[in-house]
């Protein structure tokens, strides 16, 4: 049987490839009632992220510039949506 492997959308920034490469990792998620970018915190889908970003870097990028980025955006995101209330 044959597998198809789903081909990423075009993205038109750099920022906007890495958190797509970080949401298919699953090394982020979105806050459902905000949409703020969070950290999940796992290390796994932060490899499997950079993992992708080495070996599928967008066309005219090189893997270093991509992991770049990526280490640049899961710097800028928190692990809390600054909207949502804090629990307590």
């Amino acid at each position: 049987m044959l597998m198809f492997k789903e081909k990423r959308p075009a993205i038109r920034t750099l920022r906007g490839w890495a958190i797509a490469v970080l949401q298919e990792a699953g090394a982020i998620r979105e806050c459902e009632e905000h949409g703020w970018m969070l950290d999940r915190a796992d290390p796994h889908a932060r490899e499997r992220a950079f993992d992708i970003a080495r070996q599928d870097p967008p066309a005219g990028i090189s893997s270093a510039d991509g992991i770049a980025e990526l280490r640049d955006v899961l710097e800028s995101i928190g692990d809390t949506c600054p909207e949502c209330p804090a629990e307590q």
